[in-house]
């Protein structure tokens, strides 16, 4: 079966740096991405967002009045925003905003240094879904910032004890931080069945991506730092 091309992810970009924002849109728009709105602070990509509905957004995470981690709360906590994949910005690899975006419902981050051909793939691969930290670099912002493993929200717990024998273990796997091709040859599985799992935990966990799930995973005490 032929697959279906995606159409080229439409893009807001926010950063409280003009220079950014135009260099990001000329990458993109020579790759053939269209940056529908450019922000300079929080409230801007929450209205920018809302009113042109993008397939993806660059958000930086410090800006003025309102900065990127409240504006990621708002668009993905509003109808319109739902499904807008979001990219924080960062100069930083590893900061705790970053982890706060994850789990505010950020598909994955980028340094602000990116060159032009990962910053036009990584816009392309959380439009298709995916998301955009590799599983190791979810797991080492994990350890590093997440709270000691509480109970947590009915919601998360009830969809835990939903989950299946291997599914559970598919989700601790991928929580120490193996790609799928990992987890296929570890519980001698082929690619699509773990992606059937896969897509069957994020569903049944009512998840976003990946990084949901690793986080998730440790939030809840289901794998604890150091397993």
């Amino acid at each position: 079966m032929t697959e279906v091309a995606l159409a080229a992810p439409s893009v807001v970009v926010a950063d409280d740096q003009a220079l950014v924002r135009g260099g990001f849109r000329m990458i993109l728009s020579a790759a053939g991405i269209p940056v529908l709105a450019e922000a300079a602070d929080g409230q801007e990509a929450v209205a920018a967002v809302l009113k042109h509905q993008p397939d993806v957004v660059l958000m930086d995470i410090r800006m003025p009045d309102m900065d990127g981690l409240e504006a990621t709360r708002r668009i993905l906590a509003a109808p319109a925003g739902r499904s807008c994949r979001i990219i924080i910005l960062t100069t930083f690899d590893i900061d705790h905003y970053v982890y706060a975006a994850l789990t505010a419902g950020a598909s994955g981050f980028l340094l602000k240094d990116v060159s032009p051909e990962q910053l036009v793939a990584a816009v392309r691969l959380v439009q298709a879904g995916d998301a955009l930290l590799a599983p190791s670099i979810t797991r080492r912002l994990v350890e590093r910032f997440a709270p000691p493993p509480a109970p947590g929200p009915a919601g998360a717990q009830a969809g835990l004890a939903e989950l299946t024998p291997r599914e559970a273990e598919v989700l601790r796997l991928m929580a120490r931080g193996l790609s799928n091709a990992e987890l296929a040859e570890q519980l001698t599985l082929s690619g699509a069945t773990v992606k059937t799992h896969v897509a069957r935990i994020l569903a049944k966990l009512q998840l976003r991506d990946r990084v949901q799930a690793v986080v998730l995973a440790y939030e809840t005490g289901l794998v604890r730092p150091g397993d």
